[in-house]
């Protein structure tokens, strides 16, 4: 599971480095994704929209097993 979140995540980059930002995954436990989001993410107000409609969504769309992703 974890390789098809990491190529989910090669998805959702691009589009997150564009504006400063980025995303590592930190770890997997049961069907939660943990990700951590860097540089002009972290912090930033949007930040919880971006995870919910873009991280999340990409990564579940990708790997339906995942249940929720989270930022830590």
């Amino acid at each position: 599971m974890k390789e098809k979140v990491e190529k989910a995540l090669e998805k959702i980059r691009p589009y997150l480095q564009r504006d400063g930002g980025d995303v590592e995954l930190v770890g997997i436990e049961d069907s939660v994704v943990k990700v951590k989001l860097t540089g002009a993410c972290h912090g930033c107000p949007m930040s919880q929209m971006t995870l919910k409609a873009g991280v999340e969504r990409i990564i579940r769309q990708e790997v339906p097993e995942v249940t929720e992703v989270i930022a830590v």
